[in-house]
């Protein structure tokens, strides 16, 4: 999979630098994932949430931090459309953002 943008989730790891590892390990895995469907995604992370218009919400170190993108399965891409922590989760719209 092509992630849109690793800059993002660089820029949010230099301020929260205790997510750094976590998110490194979700980019790595996720390059190489090479997902069809949203079941796909569910195999390497059950606990993540499928939401409308190809939108997924996983789970980063422990829940403490959300991060929501944006999936075209049919060209393989992927595009981060937020991180932040839980409370900050709960003031977004993750359907639209």
């Amino acid at each position: 999979m092509r992630i849109i943008a690793k800059k993002t989730l660089r820029a949010y790891w230099e301020i929260h630098n205790d997510c750094e590892e976590q998110l490194k390990a979700w980019y790595n895995e996720a390059e190489n994932a090479d997902w069809k469907q949203p079941k796909d995604v569910k195999l390497l992370y059950p606990a993540a949430s499928i939401l409308a218009d190809n939108r997924v919400v996983f789970n980063i170190k422990g829940n403490n931090y959300r991060l929501v993108v944006k999936i075209n399965y049919d060209y393989g891409l992927i595009w981060i459309r937020f991180i932040g922590t839980h409370a900050e989760y709960d003031k977004i719209d993750a359907t639209s953002i």
